[in-house]
């Protein structure tokens, strides 16, 4: 089966609670998502995530660790807006929107959906440090977000441009940001 939904785990593993996306990716090999569904932890390599963005997935949801002002260990489920030409494409680097960016760059075809699954970080350094390990209250997220993941998938398997599902307690309602908005205020579909 042709995989119609990406899951993609992003963040340096070097650099405390960015590492969750990847942590996440390696909590799904115990808990195998659904048929239909590849995964894969693209670290801090954009251009990769760029060009598999453009190979006729109808849905890619991104974990990451985003601050967006919430408690540290908060999911946020974020709906990414297309680029608007606003933020210019980099090759080297893992921010979504400039990820999203160079992909429209480089494509003539459509994006497919873009989710994104955030966790609110506790300690994000500097690039200029190097502290590897997740803080305790987003390692505890990891669980909760592969929990969210499998109620996620098969929703969207079934329904890639439906409603999605809700994922929890607590939640926040707001309006859809953008992936390029993860300093931002808090205010996505869902918050937990």
């Amino acid at each position: 089966m042709t995989p119609r939904l990406l899951v993609a785990g992003v963040g340096n593993i070097f650099l405390a609670d960015d590492a969750f996306g990847p942590e996440v990716i390696r909590a799904l090999e115990d808990r195998p998502l659904p048929p239909g569904v590849r995964v894969r932890d693209y670290g801090i390599r954009g251009l990769d995530l760029a060009y598999d963005l453009l190979s006729g997935y109808a849905t890619a949801v991104l974990v990451d660790a985003a601050p967006r002002g919430h408690r540290p260990g908060t999911l946020s489920l974020i709906e990414a807006e297309p680029p608007d030409g606003t933020v210019p494409p980099e090759a080297h680097g893992m921010d979504p929107a400039k990820v999203l960016a160079l992909a429209t760059h480089l494509g003539d075809e459509p994006l497919p959906r873009v989710l994104v699954l955030a966790c609110e970080p506790a300690v994000l350094p500097s690039d200029d440090d190097i502290l590897p390990g997740l803080s305790a209250t987003v390692r505890e997220a990891v669980g909760r977000a592969v929990d969210a993941l499998h109620t996620l998938l098969p929703a969207l398997l079934d329904d890639p441009a439906g409603p999605l599902p809700p994922l929890g307690r607590p939640m926040e309602s707001g309006t859809p940001r953008t992936a390029a908005l993860p300093a931002t205020a808090p205010g996505g579909p869902e918050d937990r």
